[in-house]
């Protein structure tokens, strides 16, 4: 049986998590962004608040915990030749609480890296744009 994407957009969150002036990227192991590296985050549920979904997902993902700093940017992915949904990702400013990343079938790699560097990995469409708004609202 194959999925068929829904015909609105999917709110999304995911977050800049910072630890010791690093932060953190992980690799998709499956699509949508199979192969490339980008933040911790996933779909919001219905009825579930942003911050409260954020934290899930990283836990979910990571297995860390993070404290959430504010809103650091948006950003959109249309359906196109990479993506078959519709996602509007809100994506957030966090500090490391405590943990290591363990990673769920998801995820294939966790690196911690300086913010100027994010660009030389294979990232996510507007990723180093991401994670220097989210450094800037933290001050690191």
């Amino acid at each position: 049986m194959t999925s068929v994407p829904p015909h609105h957009p999917q709110l999304a969150v995911s977050a800049s998590i910072f630890r010791d002036g690093n932060v953190l990227l992980v690799r998709r192991a499956r699509s949508p962004g199979k192969g490339f590296y980008s933040l911790p985050g996933g779909r919001v549920e219905y009825g579930e608040p942003l911050e409260l979904a954020l934290s899930r997902e990283i836990a979910e993902e990571t297995a860390l915990s993070v404290s959430i700093a504010g809103l650091a940017g948006w950003r959109e992915v249309v359906p196109g030749p990479l993506n078959a949904g519709h996602y509007v990702i809100l994506s957030f400013a966090a500090h490391w609480i405590s943990g290591e990343p363990v990673l769920n079938d998801e995820l294939d790699d966790a690196v911690w890296v300086a913010p100027e560097a994010v660009g030389t990995f294979k990232v996510t469409e507007g990723l180093p744009d991401i994670v220097a708004a989210a450094r800037a609202l933290i001050g690191t």
